[in-house]
């Protein structure tokens, strides 16, 4: 199986219908923050009002949590991808809420793990070298539709897809999208320059179609499958080569799937799925490209999230995107960007935060939102720090401090 270009004729389904789906109910009761860190997963339970939270709950001491989310179909199930102690890649789950825990049966294992020929550049010029695909890290995690209940889908590092069907105890490779000839070459060594090893992320499920799946992979670029991954093709349309392989994270509005914004290595981008174009909407912040420094990005960042109930208001978190790349806030002075209208205009927002020497990083799956009435907006950064807005972005405090260097937040 091949990616197709859809500029070539390559088969795919109609525009899809250009609708709203219906606004969700704020949510109500006591909530649960789920915190992947690179010494265990902790939980963080706050009232209704979000003004009381308790003290950081341990689970899984010594493992390194990559990802934790709890289902919205069934909130009293968890699944978290994590490494042992030991250095053991898997996937453990919880269906009471994280009183107990079991690891998966078969956990994800690409289908073949043997060597392969891959070719790399150096120093001598294009060689071939062969090396063992198999999964590293269980990177990235989504509950699959609502018609098929204890699905759930994985991205791994290598990158990799993988599917379960029963609450995360077994899965299974998605090969459509691993048999792809470009698949190898995506998944080689030093594909991508992420300091811990290209990844699978951002997996999303359309709520309209259970087939219709759109992932990121870090140094892929995001593509598209309408036949549940069966076969798959690049979504890309506006983007140069480079711009398309470096997909940081990928989020798709609640009441219009149709609508998706990708933070990428090269800045902000919203794609409307009826026209199938990237558009650079990040560049539109009044500080968006600083002509002083050269032209240095300052919508770089990692995470993106989108309002539940309005897919045209969107928040990023700006790292510094000077040439040296420090995955930092620049000149240490943290914000976070808000949109109302789409990307048109941005506003940046730190009322809380450090006002210098912050030298934190937030990483993909550290920015979150929780669904009540006023949202909540929470980051979690490099620091072990969890940050919480309870007004949307504008003013900020800090709710959990001294946790270990935080990888991903998930409202439970």
């Amino acid at each position: 199986m091949s990616f197709e270009d859809p500029d070539e004729g390559a088969a795919r389904r109609e525009p899809l219908p250009k609708h709203k789906l219906r606004v969700p109910r704020a949510r109500r009761g006591a909530m649960r923050l789920w915190i992947g860190t690179r010494k265990g997963l902790f939980c963080v339970d706050g009232d209704e009002a979000r003004e009381e939270f308790t003290e950081p709950e341990p689970h899984w001491l010594g493992s390194t949590v990559f990802h934790a989310v709890a289902d919205p179909r069934d909130r009293d199930s968890v699944v978290a991808g994590l490494r042992t102690p030991g250095g053991r890649p898997t996937v453990v789950s919880s269906r009471d809420g994280g009183r107990t825990w079991r690891e998966a049966d078969e956990p994800p294992r690409f289908a073949s793990e043997s060597p392969f020929e891959a070719s790399h550049e150096d120093a001598a010029g294009p060689t071939p070298s062969a090396w063992l695909r198999s999964v590293n890290q269980v990177f990235w995690l989504t509950p699959g539709h609502d018609s098929e209940y204890g699905s759930w889908y994985a991205g791994s590092s290598p990158q990799g897809l993988f599917r379960s069907r029963d609450h995360g105890v077994s899965w299974e490779p998605v090969e459509g999208l691993h048999q792809t000839p470009e698949f190898d070459e995506w998944t080689a060594p030093g594909s991508d320059e992420t300091p811990d090893g290209a990844k699978l992320h951002s997996v999303l499920v359309d709520p309209r179609d259970a087939d219709h799946l759109i992932v990121a992979m870090s140094s892929g670029g995001v593509v598209e499958s309408f036949d549940a991954g069966a076969t798959w093709a690049r979504l890309d349309g506006g983007l140069s080569r480079a711009e398309a392989r470096e997909p940081r994270s990928l989020v798709m509005g609640v009441t219009n799937p149709d609508r998706l914004w990708m933070q990428s290595h090269f800045g902000v981008y919203r794609m409307d799925l009826e026209q199938r174009v990237w558009e650079h909407v990040g560049e539109n912040r009044e500080d968006g490209v600083d002509e002083a420094e050269g032209g240095e990005r300052l919508d770089a960042g990692f995470p993106i999230a989108v309002h539940p109930a309005d897919p045209d208001i969107a928040w990023t978190v700006p790292m510094d995107g000077s040439e040296a790349w420090t995955r930092m806030p620049k000149d240490g002075r943290p914000v976070v960007a808000r949109t109302v209208d789409g990307g048109r205009t941005w506003t940046s927002h730190s009322a809380g935060f450090p006002k210098e020497r912050c030298w934190w990083t937030v990483k993909r799956q550290c920015l979150a939102v929780d669904g009540y009435d006023p949202l909540g907006v929470y980051i979690g950064t490099s620091t072990g720090d969890v940050w919480f807005s309870r007004d949307e972005g504008e003013h900020w405090r800090c709710i959990a401090r001294g946790l270990p260097h935080i990888y991903s937040v998930e409202v439970g």
